[in-house]
């Protein structure tokens, strides 16, 4: 008798299982939904009225575990200012070929430029597209934002900025042309007219 119920027991577990309803998820149609504070894709954080919050500090890149992140800073001038701060990230890289989205950059950035957001698709067909630069990782401009290179909000100090006074951009902020070190200004449209 012990031999006849051997099969019949296994049968059992692939009976139960036939008439289950099926889990199929159909994911490039339908989008998996992450939990709030799912660790995905890395972005650069603007403040309001557009300056980049990123300092340049590169202790971000000293916290990675995986060193996937490379951060080279540059000083900030008053003719091309694109941080309130005395430096910005003029090259940001993040490597997500090594990258164990493990969320300690994000721990260790003093002035919260760096998050993650809830993307995960991350993958490509080439390994140079999946190292991300700054252009990439950097926040979408928003309504009253101005693009960076451009000067600090009127009337506001570098500490406001840190401490979340500054609300949306002057209307008077205007874009300033980026100059590279050594070279002169290319002649604006204001300028020309003059």
């Amino acid at each position: 008798m012990p031999d006849f119920q051997n099969p019949v027991a296994g049968f059992g577990v692939t009976f139960k299982a036939m008439f289950k309803k099926r889990l199929t998820e159909q994911y490039p149609e339908e989008k998996k939904h992450t939990a709030p504070r799912f660790h995905g894709r890395h972005q650069l954080n603007r403040h309001p009225d557009g300056l980049e919050k990123c300092i340049g500090c590169e202790l971000c890149a000293w916290a990675c575990p995986a060193d996937a992140i490379y951060v080279e800073g540059a000083d900030n001038t008053e003719e091309e200012r694109y941080s309130p701060g005395e430096r910005y990230g003029r090259v940001y890289q993040i490597n997500y070929l090594r990258c164990i989205l493990c969320g300690l950059c994000v721990e260790a950035c003093p002035t919260r430029a760096l998050t993650m957001t809830n993307e995960y698709e991350l993958a490509d067909t080439s390994r140079e597209s999946l190292i991300y630069t700054k252009e990439e990782l950097l926040a979408g401009l928003e309504e009253g934002m101005v693009d960076t290179p451009h000067a600090i909000f009127p009337g506001m100090t570098e500490k406001d900025y840190y401490r979340g006074l500054v609300s949306e951009a002057a209307p008077g902020t205007v874009r300033q042309p980026a100059v590279s070190e050594g070279e002169a200004p290319a002649p604006t449209a204001e300028g020309a007219d003059a």
